[in-house]
């Protein structure tokens, strides 16, 4: 007759094995390691220099001679330091703010600063090999040591050169804390104000370029053409057709009469605007070209595409000098000038990279936007350059592109940024909204809600383009409603009128 076997819950095997297991190799895990005296040693030294280097000496304190009697405990390591030394000067433990028995600061204490480098190092050269030795299995020297080792460079110095150091400055460590507490005052800049809307496209206005002799300013649009206008009065000058999809970038050429223009048609054009037609393509692009940009000394051209390459075309022969290559995404944005580096391009990648022009490779990669960058500009005087996307507007310096400052705020899609000689950053969104900034300080002076034009929906009022022209007293932007609307500096306001609204942040951190 067979023996029922009796039925248990998983629970109940499972933590059954567990406890066999442990019980096999419990003899294992009950035995000590012994623990090796040199390895030991080795570990609590490179701690000791790694952790504590930097406060084992600390400072040097001036104290009166009631100091030895009020603690005689401590005579027999500091009676030969104080008759040959200048009882002045006494070292009282290794923290700046001691405590304990024989290491508290009295009320006569008339002198604290920390040791310079110099007597720090002649310090440890002070120090016996036989401490040395000790001291890597401890963490600081003891009191009575510190009073016979340390501190005989910096006692030596004459009390009036100690009393200089501290009327020049004090210590470094206070000079860096001021340095970094102290913000700069952002500078007034009057408000901005529209001044005329201009219509005349049948689309989305996309990119908009100013002529160097700063008379008139071209505009690329989604209804495929490409408009001149008179930038004093505003009037329709020139349409020019030619690209069969959304013209998304114009540039006019300062060392010809050649205008540039690139669309979501993947074609690069050329316009000599002395015949008004075109004269070259530069092919090679094989999706949305979607922004281009001239060398300013050098005849060549920069376009960027939705197929992550941006190309380097010279202009004359339309050869494809370089194919840019290592973005993973559309890139969005193309800008170029003659000091190093001569190309920063900006991607749906959340990427910025700075490119060697001549080897056509990157110098840099710049992964700090955690979203699109859609727009790039450059300081006309300034080596440095902002970057807007969603996330922040980031400014950077030439030409290894070591991060500035965020500037935060402007929580929308950034599609648009422009910058003028007297420091006047202005960032375009999606959602209609300018915001004008100090480039200096980051300071947001001024809001604007560009109004739509009369018939379009509210959502139609995005920011696409935006310049200054080369006075930096007009700003033109292309809309979605249409239109392109001009705006300048309102001449009556003043600091009175218009006061800066400034509250610093003495936490403000230069945020990643």
């Amino acid at each position: 007759m067979t023996e029922d076997v009796q039925k248990h819950s998983v629970h109940t095997l499972v933590f059954r094995s567990l406890k066999r297991t442990h019980d096999m190799f419990v003899s294992d895990h009950a035995k000590s390691i012994a623990v090796d005296e040199d390895s030991h040693r080795l570990k609590m030294a490179v701690k000791l220099k790694a952790d504590y280097s930097a406060v084992r000496h600390m400072p040097i304190l001036k104290e009166g001679k009631d100091r030895a009697a009020q603690y005689p405990g401590n005579m027999q390591g500091q009676q030969s330091i104080t008759q040959s030394a200048d009882p002045e000067y006494l070292i009282t433990g290794t923290h700046a703010y001691p405590s304990g028995p024989g290491v508290a600061l009295t009320a006569d204490t008339k002198l604290h600063r920390n040791p310079s480098e110099a007597g720090v190092h002649s310090m440890a050269l002070a120090l016996p090999p036989s401490q040395a030795r000790q001291d890597a299995s401890r963490t600081a020297a003891s009191v009575a040591d510190i009073h016979q080792h340390a501190g005989s460079a910096e006692r030596s110095q004459a009390p009036s050169r100690a009393l200089s150091l501290l009327e020049g400055g004090g210590t470094r460590n206070s000079a860096i804390m001021r340095r970094m507490t102290t913000m700069p005052k952002p500078q007034w800049h009057p408000p901005w104000k529209l001044f005329r809307v201009i219509s005349g496209h049948l689309g989305w206005v996309r990119s908009i370029a100013v002529e160097p002799g700063n008379e008139w300013f071209v505009t690329g649009s989604a209804d495929r053409t490409i408009k001149i206008w008179d930038l004093s009065s505003g009037k329709l000058k020139l349409s020019l057709t030619g690209h069969i999809s959304t013209v998304r970038g114009v540039a006019v050429s300062t060392r010809s009469p050649y205008l540039f223009s690139c669309g979501e048609d993947k074609q690069v054009k050329c316009w000599d605007l002395e015949y008004n037609k075109v004269i070259r393509h530069y092919h090679g692009h094989l999706s949305a070209v979607y922004d281009l940009d001239l060398h300013p000394t050098l005849d060549v051209l920069m376009t960027c595409s939705r197929d992550a390459t941006a190309r380097v075309w010279d202009i004359r022969t339309k050869a494809n000098v370089h194919t840019l290559t290592g973005h993973t995404n559309t890139v969005a944005t193309v800008r170029c000038q003659a000091a190093e580096p001569q190309v920063i391009t900006g991607s749906h990648d959340s990427t910025i990279r700075l490119w060697d022009l001549i080897a056509g490779k990157t110098r840099a990669t710049l992964t700090n936007h955690k979203k699109s960058v859609r727009t790039l500009v450059l300081h006309p005087r300034l080596y440095t350059f902002a970057s807007g996307s969603a996330d922040n507007i980031k400014q950077w310096m030439c030409p290894d592109g070591k991060f500035i400052q965020n500037l935060s705020g402007h929580n929308a899609i950034i599609n648009t940024l422009a910058v003028n000689a007297d420091g006047v950053l202005v960032s375009g969104a999606d959602n209609g909204t300018i915001h004008m900034w100090d480039w200096r300080t980051g300071y947001n002076f001024q809001r604007i809600h560009a109004a739509v034009q009369p018939g379009s929906l509210d959502s139609e009022s995005g920011i696409f383009a935006s310049i200054f022209d080369n006075s930096g007293g007009r700003l033109i932007t292309a809309e979605a409603d249409k239109t392109i609307k001009v705006y300048k500096v309102d001449d009556t306001a003043t600091e009175e009128t218009h006061p800066i609204n400034w509250k610093p942040d003495i936490l403000k951190r230069k945020r990643f």
